[in-house]
This record gives structure tokens, C-alpha cells and sequence, in this order.
């Protein structure tokens, strides 16, 4: 796995959320694609660090949030 730390000026992104984030905001973290890598951040602390993970590394923890739904 790659961990990049760039602020978010350096990365001009489409940012998202997921559907299930609330409209109340609380605890979520926004998602973007970069060329070559899939780049994650705090949603409330937007100009803060991001981090940038291989389109693997991001499948497969994606893989292991999905399988684990006793959080």
C-alpha cells in the first residue's frame, strides 16, 4: 500500500460521499479518482491531509469493509 500525504490544492478532485453518509454530517470521509489511485479524505477537514491508495489496495479494503458488518 502507497501513502501519499498532498493537500487538497494539489488535487483538483470530483469529491463524493456515500449514499449512506447522513445530511446531519457526523463521521464520514469523502472519496475521489485520481489517475492512477483512489484518494480519501476527512469531510470535515477538507484542506487537510489525503490519503492516496492504489486502486488495489482501495478494492481490497473496500472488500474487507463489506465483508465485516459487525461494526
Amino acid at each position: 500500500m502507497s501513502i501519499k500525504r498532498a493537500s487538497v490544492t494539489e488535487l483538483e478532485l470530483a469529491w463524493f460521499k456515500s449514499s449512506y453518509s447522513g445530511a446531519e454530517g457526523g463521521e464520514c470521509v469523502e472519496v475521489a479518482e485520481a489517475q492512477d489511485a483512489v484518494c480519501v479524505r476527512d469531510s470535515k477537514v477538507l484542506g487537510g491531509s489525503v490519503l492516496v491508495l492504489s486502486r488495489g489496495a482501495w478494492a481490497g479494503l473496500v472488500g474487507l469493509a463489506a465483508a465485516d458488518r459487525t461494526v
